[in-house]
């Protein structure tokens, strides 16, 4: 596991002790753009230079590549797992692929596999999560989709020795809705997007929970990587609607520090153009993997540089120490409201 030097630290400190100022551009249909201020400089302009690691397949509005997941083996090989999507097919099953790429150097990547939803089968997908067995070495894949109840639930496929040979129809569920104790709980009624490290000595995953109409974080923990059980209250959420992430708040990625870990989210706000895509993202503190202080309450810290006419839309990043920088692959919004994955390198 990847950790800090306190040298490495001047770019995180800001970030921990950022209070950000929000003002908002009023449009003419009463809807508002976020501008992101900081009183440490504007952190945001890191993110304005990045290289272009995978174009949807289609540059035409509402086909996407994105939610990457990577990791880096020990013989320091670049390994991408991300969701392929298309615009012809309904909102919510738009997930046709899950891309597996490779790259000597964590820039230039190369397709090796993919795993069609019909070949699981499943009626499509979100965010992968693939990370290397610290015990076995062996590679893991988790994805999210629709499953054979129709209910959203994490899924995972048998480990592998090599990302290429994942086998599509050995996925089975490993978290999905959790039965009520009493008949009037309001429970999550379907998980997503799952975000998972080895730390303490246990797996730990961090999911979308979609409850009363909302998307949440909640987190679950396991001992294998097979069998996951909820940490805490099941029916409680690590970070709560408010400020610029009133509408939804969701999990993006942690990164280990020497003294704890920096847990990036991602959210929205309900006077945004379409909040349910228009995802941007902050960033918070937390010591123990369970209690969330949230550094950006009240502004976004990153969006894409290059939006559409409404669309500010960066999300699903995922965040590693690369030779002393961070790296940083995250999936932007294009002019023509296409989607791309990016890497974005702090020094």
């Amino acid at each position: 596991m990847n950790k800090f030097h306190l040298s490495n630290l001047l770019f995180i400190l800001p970030c921990l002790l950022i209070y950000s100022l929000c003002s908002a551009e009023t449009c003419s249909n009463n809807l508002v753009t976020p501008e992101i201020k900081g009183y440490f400089g504007n952190i945001p302009q890191k993110f304005q230079e990045y290289k272009v690691i995978l174009e949807p397949d289609k540059n035409a509005p509402e086909w996407w590549a994105g939610a990457p997941s990577v990791v880096r083996d020990k013989s320091g090989i670049f390994w991408l797992a991300c969701r392929m999507r298309t615009a012809e097919a309904p909102r919510g099953l738009r997930g046709y692929e899950i891309r597996v790429l490779r790259s000597p150097d964590g820039i230039n990547f190369t397709k090796v596999h993919s795993i069609k939803r019909e070949d699981v089968p499943i009626k499509g997908f979100e965010r992968p999560a693939l990370l290397i067995d610290p015990h076995t070495g062996k590679f893991k894949l988790y994805a999210c989709g629709p499953w054979k109840d129709n209910k959203w639930c994490i899924i995972k496929f048998d480990d592998a020795e090599d990302p290429t040979k994942f086998i599509p129809n050995t996925a089975k569920s490993v978290i999905e809705p959790l039965p009520k104790t009493y008949e009037r709980d309001v429970i999550v009624k379907e998980y997503k997007d799952p975000v998972i490290i080895y730390a303490e000595n246990r797996y730990h995953c961090y999911v979308i929970g979609y409850v009363r109409r909302n998307e949440r974080i909640f987190h679950f923990q396991s001992e294998d990587g097979e069998k996951f059980t909820p940490v805490g209250n099941p029916y409680e959420p690590l970070l709560n609607l408010n400020g610029w992430h009133d509408f939804f708040v969701r999990p993006a990625s942690v990164l280990p520090l020497k003294f704890g870990y920096l847990f990036v989210y991602e959210g929205s706000h309900v006077s945004w153009y379409d909040p349910v895509y228009n995802i941007t993202t902050g960033l918070a503190f937390t010591f123990d993997l369970q209690h969330l202080i949230d550094l950006t309450p009240d502004s976004p810290l990153i969006m894409s540089s290059t939006p559409s006419d409404h669309f500010y839309t960066l999300r699903y990043s995922d965040w590693l120490v690369v030779n002393g920088e961070i790296w940083v692959y995250a999936e932007a919004v294009r002019p023509n409201v296409s989607h791309e994955v990016r890497l974005f390198r702090l020094k």
